[in-house]
């Protein structure tokens, strides 16, 4: 026979905690683009600690590892492994078959670079674009009772996993872009400079518009990251239990498109006068960063069409509980035939 703690083990470790009726209702019928989704506010009045011991073995090889982790870390990956390539081709491949230059030597860092900001835009504007989605479905529907498709409800119950993977990359592209003055590559460009510049007898290299675009997006960039940054730490269990709802739902709603328009606009601004620069167009494809502004230009812009009054007073209502008669006996009919 087992014994009592053994017995007791198991039960806690195959209880699962009951899913918040309010979270279902916002997560099924809402659509509203939070971030990261509510987590359910459980008060345990006593806190028991397991370790790998204390865990029988057998419910260790049947519980899931990371099950809702899977598909957000599957798109990560081939975001960013299709990004890779794709910039591999611009600035190594395309110089060495063009004119034999070896700047292979950008792999490590620069390339690597160029990727992380175009999979943390792109992660940060898949959180927004399922609550989009949602909005329209609801208002095609007329209704906020009748179930979103599977493939919607299972984007919309990831978000949360969508936004810390763009923060994660987010960091990593901060941190890459601190590194660029100790590279010694960047050493000898800038000596190759100062030459360059004594030999055309220049006393003075300073491009204002340029200095105006770094000081921008480089600033943009910075209070992105640190908006970015307070959604994490708002997805920590210990800090949302203790916020509203309402409180919850703006930072991660508000703040969170906030987010993903200063990164758009950083975007925007490093390319400055680069959208109309020919020898961008390497083997006639666009560059790096006009590829990641795509998405979320898109749902901002869809968002911007959904806050017009016509369409928010709409939208609420049926939120509220409004239901589109002439729609629902429409889609009853159609179902009938």
């Amino acid at each position: 026979m087992e014994s009592r703690k053994d017995i007791a083990n198991q039960e806690l470790w195959k209880m699962k905690p009951m899913r918040n009726l309010e979270d279902d209702q916002l997560t099924k019928h809402s659509g509203e683009t939070s971030m990261l989704k509510r987590p359910v506010l459980s008060h345990l009045h006593q806190t028991t600690h397991f370790d790998e011991f204390d865990c029988p073995s057998e419910l260790q090889y049947k519980q899931e590892l990371f099950p809702k982790w899977r598909l957000p870390l599957k798109i990560a990956a081939i975001i960013a492994s299709l990004t890779f390539l794709y910039t591999l081709l611009r600035e190594t491949i395309h110089p060495f078959v063009t004119a034999h230059q070896q700047y292979f030597y950008r792999i490590p860092i620069l390339v690597i670079n160029k990727v992380l900001p175009v999979v943390s835009i792109t992660l940060l504007a898949l959180v927004y674009l399922p609550g989009v989605i949602a909005s329209v479905v609801q208002l095609h529907n007329g209704t906020k009772y009748k179930k979103f498709p599977h493939w919607l409800d299972r984007w919309m119950l990831t978000r949360k996993q969508f936004g810390l993977l763009s923060f994660f990359f987010a960091v990593l592209h901060a941190i890459y872009s601190l590194s660029y003055p100790m590279r010694r590559s960047y050493r000898y460009k800038l000596l190759n400079w100062a030459y360059q510049q004594v030999q055309q007898n220049k006393e003075d290299a300073w491009i204002e518009h340029d200095v105006w675009r770094m000081e921008i997006y480089v600033s943009l960039g910075i209070v992105g990251l640190a908006i970015l940054a307070l959604l994490a730490v708002t997805s920590i269990p210990s800090v949302s239990n203790s916020l509203t709802w309402r409180e919850f739902h703006y930072i991660q709603s508000k703040l969170g498109m906030v987010s993903l328009l200063l990164g758009t606009i950083h975007a925007l601004i490093f390319a400055w006068n680069k959208w109309v620069d020919i020898r961008q167009f390497v083997w006639y494809t666009p560059p790096t960063f006009m590829i990641a502004v795509v998405l979320p230009i898109i749902v901002l812009i869809c968002k911007a069409i959904l806050f017009l009054p016509c369409l928010r007073k709409k939208i609420l209502k049926i939120r509220h509980g409004w239901e589109d008669v002439t729609k629902i006996n429409k889609t009853e009919m159609s179902s009938q035939l």
